[in-house]
């Protein structure tokens, strides 16, 4: 067994046994022990797409997302009325646990727009676009050229010390704003994907410490937008946005989103058609799900 941060620890996979169509590719579980004081029995067990605990620091400040949807109990997520003090404490908790792995500290009062975000989990508006060509092999989608609509996006800023503590704290702020800390007072809805926008440096191959986490607010807002409270959150008109999206499965990290930057541009015969020094990162899964979906967008200089 190997110790982690309050509340969780590690366990090799094999200790249990685990239907096939549970399976992930890891060698550890991560435990959670709900009420360590009065009855250690209560514990919950999750899996990670991780390889060794040192890998765990692949694992985001959203990651806890899925585990609201999937492993909690039913009257938390599927309870339309206020959770009680206990629920509620424990559902930080876990937010703070996963936090913890990023350096990401979560303050008391992210508890509201975290319950109303386990609340709202399913209601999620998925933003259109119009497909412009798309190149396949093998009956798979290599990349799709799209067209995406002008309208109002919520965004942010960010400059920390990790891209993956970046988006975090953007995502923290976008959370507060969609649950109520904003002119209009009330829960707004959320769409996917939640976009991070990144700016590589000179080398061509790191990332600007600036990151912006941006959402396109829902459509039933886009004619009267609300306005946020937090000053660091803008509401921006943006015009049509012309991309080249390839999918890819699992987590964003600033490796992994390298990767697929070079991937992309092996698969692409184009010179300067699309931006080089700044490029798109659409989340449109829970960030727990062990290959959850997120794309790569190139973005085109001209529509």
């Amino acid at each position: 067994m190997i110790l982690f941060p309050s509340f969780f620890y590690f366990e090799k996979q094999t200790t249990y046994h685990i239907p096939e169509a549970e399976k992930r590719q890891s060698d550890y579980y991560c435990v959670c022990i709900c009420d360590p004081d009065q009855n250690q029995n209560q514990v919950r067990r999750y899996s990670f797409a991780v390889t060794s605990p040192a890998a765990m620091a692949l694992i985001s400040l959203e990651d806890l997302e899925a585990l609201d949807e999937e492993e909690l109990n039913d009257d938390i997520t599927n309870h339309p009325e206020p959770m009680d003090e206990e629920d509620s404490e424990r559902l930080l908790a876990q937010w703070r646990a996963v936090a913890s792995t990023h350096h990401v500290a979560v303050p008391p009062e992210m508890s509201g727009p975290i319950q109303e975000m386990t609340r709202n989990n399913q209601q999620r508006e998925e933003l259109s676009y119009d497909v412009i060509s798309r190149r396949e092999k093998m009956g798979e989608v290599q990349f799709e050229e799209r067209v995406y609509p002008a309208g109002f996006w919520a965004c942010v800023t960010r400059k920390e010390d990790l891209y993956e503590q970046s988006i975090s704290m953007g995502f923290m702020k976008l959370m507060r704003f969609i649950c109520k800390e904003n002119s209009a007072g009330q829960y707004l809805g959320m769409t996917v994907p939640v976009v991070n926008a990144i700016r590589m440096l000179e080398d061509g191959s790191s990332f600007h410490k600036e990151v912006e986490t941006a959402m396109f607010l829902p459509s039933s807002l886009q004619s009267s937008p609300p306005q946020a409270s937090d000053p660091d959150i803008a509401i921006v008109h943006r015009g049509h946005i012309r991309v080249i999206a390839r999918q890819f499965l699992g987590t964003t990290t600033e490796v992994t989103v390298g990767r697929q930057i070079r991937l992309l541009w092996e698969n692409l015969s184009l010179d300067d058609q699309f931006h080089r020094d700044h490029y798109m990162v659409a989340v449109y899964e829970n960030p727990g799900v062990p290959r959850r979906r997120n794309e790569i967008w190139f973005i085109r200089r001209h529509l």
